[in-house]
């Protein structure tokens, strides 16, 4: 199926899509509960008060592309009931505990610019999950968490580390994600 937006058409995304996550996560407190143990590294990120969540979201995306080759990224959005999906009458496909998703196939400028009014504390555009369509790498951040989770390649990860702005900090798959300073909700 596809859709169109910002005069552009755009495929949908399917369970085959995502098959590689579905099935691939386990539930509890550490990182594989949104991220497969499948990477070399894992890590996680949030925005910290004094940065803005547009400087925040385009030091993430930024570091992203700067260790993906040109290629689609596939963009998800958690169908909440309460929250811009972007393409509310697209078909959804079900990760995690058989949560709804809008997967589209799209790039970096969208995650940045499509969605409106993030669940997570109204700020920001980014989507809820993820990855480039070699899925070298994956963004997931759940429902009920205020940061989010990274797997991908180890110079990523370091990139991330590195960058003061995307405020990551490394962690082994076995460990809690929950990023200290922060309480789960």
């Amino acid at each position: 199926m596809r859709v169109s937006k910002d005069g552009r058409s755009w495929r949908i995304g399917a369970a085959d899509d995502v098959d590689w996550i579905a099935g691939h996560t386990t539930a509890g407190i550490s990182i594989t509960t949104a991220i497969p143990a499948i990477f070399d590294a894992y890590a996680t990120t949030y925005q910290a008060d004094d940065v803005t969540a547009a400087t925040y979201e385009h030091a993430l995306v930024d570091d992203l592309s700067t260790h993906t080759a040109d290629q689609p990224w596939w963009l998800a959005y958690l169908d909440t009931g309460a929250h811009d999906v972007v393409f509310p009458r697209a078909p959804r496909v079900s990760l995690y505990w058989n949560w709804p998703y809008v997967l589209v196939e799209a790039g970096p400028e969208q995650a940045l610019t499509w969605r409106t009014g993030h669940m997570r504390h109204g700020r920001g555009s980014l989507p809820d999950l993820f990855f480039p369509a070699d899925r070298s790498w994956l963004v997931s951040a759940l429902w009920d968490d205020t940061w989010t989770c990274v797997g991908g390649p180890e110079p990523l990860i370091r990139t991330l580390q590195g960058d003061s702005v995307a405020n990551a900090r490394r962690i082994r798959p076995d460990e809690d994600a929950l990023p200290p300073g922060l309480t789960r909700e």
